[in-house]
């Protein structure tokens, strides 16, 4: 099957039918759907899921899309971290535009990326290929990808199973920027709380260190 016939096939009958067809294997198909799109940008992440919310219903939908679109981000975030040093993604490292995406990232850690994250049409494939690349934690990236992949996980599943009630029940359209406003904040106070943490340990070796010093001058006199 080439590009073109792929293209063609992928609507949401032929992918909810999909699901359908290996039901058998319960979420799995819906969830593997949604990795493979981590890998593979250029399919239609919308429709994916949109078809687990109309296979599956709104909560449970979500909930599987959820679930691949973080495994798949985590995937590709460790396999760049791991082999992101490798002859291959050199030229990516050195690239003026990506070097300059990577220092913002380690520069503003979790708000930034939760709210990029958010929005259904960032480039997720190259967010996830640049944190792992810079020298982000993986707690502190996978905190932003798991609350802002919820939001946009959510948002595409309520438009995908109820798109009239965006017009009809314009409340829900309030309560979910609601909901993200929640979660932005959320986020942040974790966040807080983990370079704290992380200064306090940092701190803590520090003064172990000063006390090896003085116990090393005192042995010495």
């Amino acid at each position: 099957m080439d590009f073109e016939s792929l293209k063609a096939w992928l609507t949401l009958e032929n992918i909810m039918s999909l699901i359908q067809e290996y039901r058998a294997l319960g979420p799995l198909p819906g969830i593997l759907l949604i990795v493979i799109e981590a890998f593979l940008p250029f399919l239609p992440l919308f429709l994916f899921v949109m078809a687990n919310a109309n296979a599956f219903g709104l909560w449970l939908g979500f909930l599987y899309s959820w679930l691949g679109a973080c495994f798949g981000a985590f995937l590709v975030f460790m396999l760049i971290r791991k082999y992101g040093q490798k002859r291959i993604f050199t030229f990516l490292s050195k690239h003026p535009k990506v070097r300059k995406l990577m220092d913002w990232v380690e520069r503003n850690g979790f708000g930034p990326l939760f709210l990029l994250l958010c929005f259904p049409f960032t480039p997720s494939a190259i967010v996830n290929i640049v944190a792992g690349l810079s020298k982000i934690r993986t707690a502190q990236y996978m905190l932003a990808v798991c609350i802002g992949k919820m939001v946009m996980i959510f948002t595409m599943s309520f438009i995908g199973y109820d798109i009239r009630s965006l017009i009809t029940q314009p409340y829900r359209t309030v309560l979910v920027f609601i909901i993200i406003l929640i979660l932005w904040f959320v986020g942040k106070r974790i966040e807080g709380r983990m370079n704290k943490a992380m200064e306090n340990d940092h701190n803590d070796e520090i003064d172990r260190n000063k006390d090896k010093e003085k116990r090393r001058s005192s042995n010495e006199n």
